[in-house]
């Protein structure tokens, strides 16, 4: 069992700038229990709580372009061990990667989990499909309530997946993950506020009462 990401990405320059660092036995010589070309339960779970991805396409001109893909939490959808789909939502209206799929279909996805300093690599085939092509994948893909407007349909073939290391990602935190972190403090400022107007209250009372 070979270390499928490495397999795609090891270039003969990669190769030689490896060995130009030292670390190329390293990478040669990795363990081969691990299989990389199917998910498993956790990358599932993982993909299924993002809402967000970096997607890297290539030009007929040989320039990479990497773009970002938004939508509700899970948007991205496991369908099964090898495969990935996604309602692609309209955006600039550019359309680059669109394009660069229809002369190459070869992407590299990262997801990116900030606050937990996680990210996963993946390699993939992408094929684009038209939203009635096939309405049982659409009514899966796309969230009606969602603001934006579903333009097309990727469903992607899994070539290899890897996990990065954590270093050097910086935690980063939505607005929604702030709310939850706060929550107890503005419970219990609201508790100490009102605990502070009973005090006030019982104050002048008893000022009233002696007076």
């Amino acid at each position: 069992m070979t270390y499928g990401f490495l397999e795609i990405a090891s270039t003969p320059s990669v190769r030689a700038a490896q060995a130009e660092m030292g670390v190329q036995d390293f990478w040669t010589n990795l363990p081969s229990e691990r299989s990389f070309d199917r998910f498993t339960e956790n990358e599932s779970a993982f993909i299924a709580s993002r809402d967000s991805f970096y997607i890297a396409s290539v030009s007929e001109t040989g320039w990479p372009y990497v773009q970002h893909r938004g939508g509700p939490q899970g948007f991205l959808k496991v369908l099964d061990d090898r495969t990935l789909a996604f309602a692609d939502y309209r955006g600039n209206r550019q359309y680059i990667s669109t394009g660069n799929l229809a002369a190459n279909d070869r992407v590299c996805l990262f997801l990116m989990d900030y606050p937990r300093r996680a990210r996963l690599k993946i390699y993939a085939h992408a094929e684009k499909m038209a939203l009635d092509g096939d309405p049982t994948l659409t009514e899966l893909l796309v969230t009606p309530t969602y603001r934006a407007k579903p333009e097309r349909l990727f469903r992607l073939r899994l070539e290899a997946f890897d996990w990065n290391c954590p270093q050097h990602i910086t935690p980063r935190y939505t607005e929604a993950e702030i709310a939850v972190a706060v929550q107890p403090l503005r419970q219990r400022l609201a508790e100490l506020e009102a605990e502070n107007a009973a005090l006030r209250a019982q104050a002048v009372n008893s000022a009233d009462t002696s007076g």
